[in-house]
């Protein structure tokens, strides 16, 4: 399997244990993941008073290729971002892979892309992901889309994002040297 490669953004207030802990786990799975700042700077400062420095400005990614994007939580500011909605939107219509979990899957239920599928949201958000199913499980994978509801879930949301990318084998091999196992769907 080729190398797979990922972004993930972040924006001010996003929530540091699902931003920092999934690209930890793509990057054990030897993803290449790189972390893009949604921000003025590279620096940006999550929910929890943890301030981060990203590897490259949205910017900066304009003309790179990936084969998943994904939105940690943590506040809703992502649905503002005008470049990432259209970006998601693009990426969506190519049939590539997305992932969101807690507060950030309301940027899919912006862009209407979760209609009919089965989604999950960080609880008492759902009106921001309307038209969906309910998800099951801890994640859920809806054909090109994942999501997932909060930090707690984040170990696992990662791993079903190695699946995703890197294959099964690959996710069991992570999830073994990460001292955890991954959901069976």
């Amino acid at each position: 399997m080729a190398e797979a490669k990922a972004a993930l953004f972040m924006i001010e207030g996003f929530e540091e244990t699902e931003a920092l802990c999934t690209v930890d786990i793509l990057r054990r799975a030897e993803v290449n993941v790189i972390t893009v700042s949604l921000g003025e700077s590279k620096r940006l400062t999550g929910r929890s008073g943890i301030t981060v420095e990203t590897d490259a400005m949205f910017k900066d990614t304009a003309d790179l290729t990936f084969d998943m994007l994904i939105i940690p939580g943590g506040t809703l500011a992502y649905t503002l971002h005008d470049g990432l909605l259209k970006l998601v939107g693009e990426h969506h219509a190519k049939g590539l892979k997305l992932a969101a979990i807690c507060a950030a899957p309301a940027v899919f239920g912006k862009l209407g892309i979760l209609k009919g599928k089965r989604a999950h949201i960080y609880p008492g958000m759902e009106t921001h992901i309307e038209g969906s199913l309910p998800g099951r499980g801890i994640v859920e994978t809806d054909g090109n889309i994942t999501t997932s509801k909060g930090p707690g879930a984040t170990v696992y949301f990662a791993l079903r994002l190695v699946e995703e990318l890197a294959g099964a084998e690959t996710a069991e091999k992570v999830a073994r040297a990460f001292i955890t196992q991954k959901l069976a769907d």
